[in-house]
């Protein structure tokens, strides 16, 4: 039997704390026994107890039972996640029912039968482990939980012909579970697509959670997608679910799949193959059930041909793709979102702008928009800050010189940050958008080039 867990014992009887430990040597990994209830309250805030087998008596010649009931006061206001089980006589069981009222798990009449007290005992640490999984998991779940508001108001599937095709595929697979693949430029939508998908499909009461796999650090990948066990690593103190068994019932949307190493591929194949992880530690699978969504701006099958991307995770992650287009191709669609961004940034700030000046419209449609909507958005919410009156100016539309046309390559970077952001995207271009290779020419690792490309929308 594997011993798991930490257990403390608290007796004046020395002689039954020394059989006790004997006993439970056996079962639990950490055995702590104290003669008095003194030192319980340190002794829970050091250890991180899982189980307190607690006495209900301790001054000489008091048989009331109150001092028990006071202690497992006291340790509940430490730790009121652990599992208390009382020692009690027979003629306590009254005042041990009581105890159970107020917190207590459990209880075992003195004298013990062994077996009965090692399942009682174990039965109190299955639940202590049970109840701290199903907080941690929420705990995850909760932090995965979109936050009301602006950004989160739905997709704007436009007019254009493009994006109404786009739609009608959407609304025939989004019931389905297969797997699909969301590709397009940086700054077209895809996570939001994949929160539609999600609206409209049959997990819509759960939860849908976002990993980005490329701010990710590879040391951390196993844990924060599959999970560890207690001591599977120094830091590892408790068990912890992944974001595989969070998004258990829903949809597991990885975003930016290109970016993952190679080497983390074969790991995530089977994940997805097997439909189960094993947490970093353990050996045993937790069967998971997840609707697959995955996302990237890079060719994937160029990727496979250059040996960077495994050709069985892109057939199994690819059951449908879906391209978005960028806003290049959706003219007719660029104002109409310009506007819901202005309605939304407005409210936010209480601003009274409600509309673009005919000179303001003119620039929007005018402008190549290569950040597609992420740069529309940014763009409106900056003149949004700006502007004080109920129209937006074109002066008050701040277009970076650099994306607004023509002009790109005649005027050269004229600060740090734009410098920076010509150097990255140059490194881009010549590495075909390999990070690994970007990071290792500009000396910085993939974490820090990966911040930067978020930072410069690139």
């Amino acid at each position: 039997m594997k011993k798991e867990g930490t257990i403390i014992v608290v007796d004046d009887n020395r002689g039954m704390l020394t059989a006790v430990e004997i006993l439970l040597n056996g079962v639990f990994e950490r055995v702590i026994t104290l003669s008095s209830p003194n030192r319980l309250l340190s002794a829970l805030r050091e250890e991180h107890a899982d189980v307190l087998l607690l006495d209900m008596n301790f001054s000489s010649g008091i048989n009331s039972g109150n001092e028990g009931l006071y202690w497992l006061g006291e340790a509940k206001k430490v730790d009121p996640s652990i599992e208390v089980v009382l020692f009690t006589a027979y003629a306590d069981i009254d005042l041990a029912v009581k105890a159970m009222q107020r917190g207590a798990t459990d209880f075992v009449v003195k004298p013990w039968n062994n077996a009965k007290l090692v399942a009682t005992l174990q039965a109190a640490l299955a639940l202590r482990k049970s109840r701290v999984e199903a907080k941690r998991l929420g705990d995850i779940r909760r932090s995965f939980s979109p936050e009301a508001g602006v950004g989160e108001q739905g997709m704007y599937w436009g007019e254009s012909a493009v994006m109404q095709r786009l739609r009608a595929l959407v609304e025939k697979v989004a019931d389905t579970d297969a797997n699909i693949l969301i590709t397009g430029e940086n700054g077209t939508g895809k996570e939001m697509l994949a929160r539609e998908i999600h609206r409209l499909s049959g997990r819509r009461e759960e939860l849908i959670v976002t990993v980005d796999l490329g701010a990710i650090p590879e040391s951390l990948f196993e844990s924060e997608l599959f999970g560890h066990v207690k001591g599977a690593f120094t830091d590892a103190r408790s068990d912890r679910a992944g974001k595989f068994e969070a998004a258990s019932n829903g949809t597991l949307f990885l975003d930016e799949i290109g970016n993952l190493p190679y080497h983390q591929q074969a790991k995530l194949l089977t994940a997805i193959q097997s439909r189960s992880v094993v947490r970093v530690g353990s050996n045993t699978p937790i069967p998971v059930d997840i609707r697959l969504i995955s996302a990237t701006n890079r060719d994937l099958n160029r990727m496979v041909d250059a040996g960077e991307f495994r050709e069985d995770l892109l057939y199994r992650i690819n059951t449908i793709h879906i391209e978005i287009p960028p806003l290049s191709r959706r003219t007719e669609d660029i104002l109409p979102l310009a506007r819901i961004f202005l309605k939304r940034y407005a409210l936010k700030y209480g601003k009274p702008c409600a509309e673009f000046d005919d000179a303001a419209q003119e620039k929007i449609q005018g402008h190549a928009w290569p950040g597609n909507i992420r740069e529309l958005q940014h763009t409106v919410e900056k003149a949004v800050i700006m502007s004080d009156s109920d129209r937006i100016t074109a002066d008050e539309l701040l277009i970076s010189r650099r994306e607004a046309g023509g002009d790109k390559a005649a005027a050269g970077p004229s600060t740090l940050e734009e410098m920076e952001r010509t150097m990255i995207a140059d490194a881009m271009q010549q590495h075909d958008g390999n990070l690994s290779s970007v990071a290792a020419q500009l000396g910085v690792t993939r974490q820090t080039l990966y911040n930067k490309i978020k930072k410069y929308n690139l």
